[in-house]
């Protein structure tokens, strides 16, 4: 049986040495290359045509909803399992949107990253068990709202949604690898997209379409 090729994308060199040890042990699948950032993956992806691309969601220059957009883009592309520190919504379901067939979190156990990739090499979704269930929650019952989401580029919906967890400029830009006056023209842009004018109405927008967990029972912010 000819190994599934697998191609190795995260700008963490601990997490591809991890994880092609993890493969390595699988006969059935071969590591064909590693990649530290989005366009190098691309430029990799063309050159070794491999049947899997197991890629970070968060990586600095082109992140990974851009990769993968232009991943499927190919002739004969690869399938793509995104790999992140968050299994929460938004990005599972920004991913698959994007075309990723898999998707993991950082925390799965060993063993669901070759389940995964041997999943989908043979044309199957793959969610890490640790996330599959707060996907499905969050898909049983339909918005029918709306998702704001689609107009905002993939850095521009990846800073929205680190903004409502929290986060100020500077711990984005450390994060995303970008400066925080950079972030703040980023967060300008989705306030013009998004057509709202305070961070209180970005927050009870993203509220609405489910971009804040709600885990504490607490209320939206209130309407201004």
């Amino acid at each position: 049986m000819i190994p599934t090729r697998v191609l190795l994308i995260d700008d963490q060199q601990l997490i591809r040495a991890g994880v092609r040890r993890i493969l390595g042990e699988c006969a059935e699948i071969e590591v064909v290359g590693e990649a530290a950032t989005g366009e190098e993956g691309l430029v990799l992806a063309k050159q070794l045509r491999p049947d899997v691309v197991l890629m970070d969601i968060h990586m600095p220059g082109m992140g990974g909803l851009e990769a993968t957009r232009r991943l499927r883009t190919l002739e004969n592309p690869p399938a793509v399992i995104a790999l992140s520190v968050s299994g929460q919504e938004p990005y599972p379901s920004h991913l698959f949107a994007a075309g990723a067939e898999g998707y993991l979190s950082k925390d799965c156990a060993s063993d669901e990253v070759v389940e995964a990739v041997l999943a989908v090499r043979l044309g199957k979704r793959y969610i890490s068990r640790d996330v599959a269930q707060e996907y499905a929650l969050s898909h049983a019952v339909a918005d029918p709202s709306g998702n704001p989401t689609p107009s905002l580029s993939s850095r521009e919906t990846e800073i929205l949604t680190l903004t409502c967890q929290g986060r100020n400029a500077k711990d984005i830009g450390n994060l995303l690898h970008l400066s925080p006056a950079t972030v703040r023209t980023y967060r300008h842009r989705i306030y013009e997209k998004l057509g709202v004018r305070t961070s209180v109405e970005l927050l009870r927008e993203a509220w609405n379409h489910g971009l804040i967990p709600d885990e504490s029972g607490t209320e939206p912010p209130p309407a201004r």
